[in-house]
């Protein structure tokens, strides 16, 4: 173990305050959505130097002094600060090279292709034992279905229309989840900034005006909040089943690799594969806490062994017994096989399916690797081979019906079989363990998006920040695969709860696409709609199929999907609710400025950060801290750690700063983003350097950007004076200084807040730059602070329902809720920090 990635955010940011008397502003805090914050308001009264008026932007760069004389309102100091990190630091996609490319391919072979290449070993055995084998149609028929399947699900859909939905490489059911977020207000929590946009990666490119259809659409998610609840449920049930998945793929995989002793070893009955196969499986998940860094590298070598055996022993079952199942190419035998068994073949839908089982990984797995690696990984390996692998095994049926219930095995040549038994198995275990390790990865985006409670995750390499162990989950899906393999024991029922899952996740994710289509691609309607039309609809048949069998096991992936989806929903309602109520209850800037500096206590030199979800205003809980703790640090940093809808932020845009109350109340906001991928592995020393560095450059930023505002007053007073001495009348002397500070709303300079097109439009006098006495007094205070240590001020305490309140939220917020929070990881346990180094105070907050 080399680290937690506890997030340090959820000990405080998650509490909300409670109303104080004489420091709460009941009314002022605001109660609705139109005080909610979005990042455009101002702690307190900003100073005017920013010369940028927002609301003259569709009439181009207007006079400097005509701006000056109207004073507008200041932009926000947090979209200064990003854009001039943003017009700095640009990260552009590099193309790889063919080799480079061809390297991520192979590699895909073991992380993202092992479900999906598993897969020969049970479908045509789960087929056949709904329909027996009783004629050259019937195998013809199913082979039919599976080519197709696999041609139209996997291939048509993900390589060529889904892989292109990504979120800056990113792909899965949140990444489509961020997408959307970032083009249009769906995210249950207002947090969203002005200043977010300015990210490198964030590469926002909102519909234009002419496209009527995108904007009614982000109009009419933006207005409902019952349509973004419904969002937010279609991608929290897709997430449930992806975790199902988790639970059902090891023990699936396993169980179908384990089967082929039965017949090769006598007396290996159905209950040693149990055994065997809970050994393995206990193998595999107590294996997980080391992470796969050290065996990682066996993955693909392995998988590609696999698919060329597939290959191989295809076309040598081809070859040998009967190459006419290349009849099944033509799709009137689908339409055969189901006139000849009707309602059986209904019923072998469920077992068809799971031939494209591990299809959504190659969208979820998208991160690790490149769109061109996958589409080059699968069109020319896995396809190929899984088609003569399942060519080879109708082949074989076809010589041999009686066969089916060991199909993959028996079309083994028999000196090829304790090799063959080998590497299946081997695969079945790679297979499982990027299943798990998806999960890890699912129920981390999971938390960072406020979706799942706290729980310890631990990270299994320096290097590759992907790599994560969360011991909690792990021993959840260990302990469920275990009780699955105990019950059903065979993998014919298993596979009935398998198609469930699946099949859930993709119609979750072709409904996402759908909509990216429409709001953010805006592809010609017709064609948008026929993508739901085609694969939408043969996913609903293959679902109405696998739900046939809810009785016979169908019903395992839908008791967990619902399980965490009900875990979920209610954190992000609680936390949601949470988030209303700080907002409503923060204190009032006027009772602050009533304060004084000396915020009515004493101040002592350190620095105390505390953690918060605000993106503005002061928490209420800082109350609580004047009135319980004898004084207070000199200098006060309000920390709010916010997961932006981005896969990573760059380190150098991390942190954004405004100063909170005047300058002599040394008091800061700080506002620490992350992406969904984001790992916080640095420590809390790094963290503290990290931020004090940051705030450093922003004080020297905005003593820069003062002093040269002052400079420009200055310098228009004299013109102006000139002006009236030489008689001007009726125009205004500066009307043709049109000069744009901020062009196309970014920063020319990362070093200077003016641009050289501004600097050079004016003297020198006025754009010299004396030193600061105030900042160095500034800097050094901060510096002498420092050096008496950090303090991390934390909240701690109950959340209650209102006594008002409808008896649903009661039972939501009192009981469920509540559970989640005291069990979950507390907050203290989220940092590395030592303990000595915390205060807390105890509130209940009423939501």
């Amino acid at each position: 173990m080399e680290g937690d990635d506890d997030r340090i955010e959820e000990s405080s940011v998650r509490l909300v305050g409670s109303s104080n008397d004489g420091i709460v502003d009941g009314g002022g805090g605001g109660v609705g959505e139109s005080r909610w914050v979005d990042g455009s308001e101002v702690d307190s009264e900003s100073p005017p130097w920013s010369l940028l008026d927002e609301n003259d932007s569709s009439q181009g760069y207007g006079s400097m002094r005509r701006r000056l004389v109207k004073k507008p309102k200041s932009v926000d100091s947090f979209d200064v600060e990003a854009m001039e990190i943003a017009g700095a630091h640009h990260h552009h996609s590099k193309d790889l090279s063919v080799w480079q490319n061809l390297a991520l391919a192979f590699q895909t072979l073991g992380v993202v292709y092992g479900d999906l290449g598993t897969s020969p070993l049970y479908v045509f055995t789960d087929v056949f034992s709904k329909v027996p084998i009783r004629s050259e149609v019937d195998v013809l028929g199913a082979l039919s279905l599976v080519i197709y399947t696999i041609a139209l699900i996997p291939l048509a859909k993900y390589v060529f229309v889904v892989l292109k939905a990504n979120d800056n490489g990113e792909g899965g059911t949140f990444a489509l989840y961020s997408l959307i977020c970032r083009y249009a207000k769906v995210n249950m929590l207002p947090n969203r900034q002005p200043a977010d946009e300015n990210i490198s990666s964030y590469r926002l490119k909102l519909p234009t005006p002419e496209l009527e259809r995108a904007l009614n659409i982000k109009e009419t998610l933006e207005k409902r909040s019952s349509l973004k609840t419904v969002l937010l449920l279609l991608v929290l049930t897709g997430t449930s089943m992806v975790i199902g998945d988790g639970i059902l793929t090891p023990a699936m995989s396993v169980m179908s690799a384990v089967s082929g002793l039965q017949g090769e070893i006598s007396g290996f009955g159905t209950s040693a594969v149990v055994v065997v196969s809970i050994i393995i499986l206990l193998g595999i998940f107590s294996i997980q806490r080391f992470g796969t860094g050290k065996v990682g590298f066996m993955f693909a070598p392995v998988l590609a062994l696999w698919f060329f055996s597939l290959g191989a022993i295809g076309i040598y079952n081809l070859v040998k017994h009967d190459i006419s199942v290349l009849k099944a190419l033509n799709p009137a035998y689908i339409y055969f096989f189901f006139k000849k068994n009707s309602s059986a073949a209904w019923s072998a839908l469920g077992g068809c399916v799971l031939c494209i089982t591990g299809a959504e990984a190659m969208f979820a797995d998208l991160g690790h690797f490149s769109v061109q690696s996958i589409q080059i990984a699968f069109t020319c390996v896995v396809f190929p081979c899984l088609l003569l692998a399942y060519m080879g095994q109708a082949s074989y049926l076809m010589k041999y019906p009686d066969s089916a219930s060991r199909i993959f095995y028996d079309s083994v040549p028999e000196s090829l079989f304790w090799p063959v038994f080998v590497i299946a198995t081997l695969a079945a275990m790679i297979a499982s363990q990027a299943m798990i390790s998806a999960t890890f990865s699912c129920v981390k985006q999971a938390m960072a998006l406020g979706c799942f409670p706290r729980l310890k995750i631990v990270h299994t390499s320096r290097k590759l920040m992907g790599q994560i162990y969360i011991p909690i989950i792990n021993y959840f899906l260990m302990i469920m695969c275990i009780i699955v393999v105990s019950i059903f024991r065979r993998t014919t029922d298993i596979a009935n709860a398998y198609g469930i899952a699946e099949v859930g996740v993709m119609i979750v994710s072709t409904t996402l696409v759908t909509l990216v289509m429409l709001l953010i691609w805006r592809t010609n309607l017709f064609l948008a709609l026929c993508f739901p039309l085609v694969f939408g609809s043969i996913e609903l048949i293959y679902l109405s199929a696998v739900l046939s069998k809810i009785l016979e096991g169908g019903w395992l992936p839908l008791a967990f999907a619902t399980f965490f989806l009900c875990v979920m929903y209610t954190w992000n309602y609680g936390s949601v609710l949470k988030y209303q109520s700080e907002v409503r209850e923060k204190i009032s800037m006027d009772f602050m400025l009533e304060l004084g500096s000396t915020l009515g206590t004493v101040r002592v030199p350190g620095i105390g950060l505390l953690y918060n979800e605000l993106v503005q205003g002061v928490p209420s809980i800082f109350g609580q801290f004047l009135l319980s703790l004898p004084a207070i640090h000199s200098t006060i940093v309000f920390v709010c750690i916010k997961y932006v809808p981005v896969p990573v932020v760059p380190q150098e845009e991390r942190f954004l700063f405004r100063r909170v109350c005047p300058k002599d109340y040394h008091m800061f906001r700080c506002v620490a983003r992350y992406g969904y991928k984001d790992v916080r592995k640095e420590g809390h020393h790094v963290f503290e350097q990290l931020l004090v560095e940051s705030l450093e450059k922003f004080l020297r930023r905005e003593a820069q950007d003062l002093a040269i505002e002052s400079n420009l007053n200055e310098y228009f007073d004299n013109v102006s004076e000139r002006s009236r001495d030489s008689g001007a009348a009726g125009g205004d002397g500066t009307d043709e200084l049109r000069v744009p500070l901020m062009h196309d709303r970014r920063l020319e300079d990362a070093g200077s807040s003016i641009s050289e097109e501004t600097s050079s439009a004016f003297p020198s006098s006025v754009m010299s730059l004396d030193e600061d006495p105030s900042l160095e007094y500034e800097l050094s205070a901060l510096r002498e602070a420092m050096d008496s240590g950090f303090t991390y001020l934390l909240a701690h305490g109950d959340v209650r329902a209102k006594k008002n309140s409808f008896f649903f939220k009661k039972l939501v917020i009192n009981y469920f809720y509540a559970f989640l929070r005291k069990n979950c990881r507390a907050g203290a346990a989220n940092m590395s920090v030592p303990h000595m180094n915390i205060l807390q105070v105890g509130m209940t907050y009423m939501v």
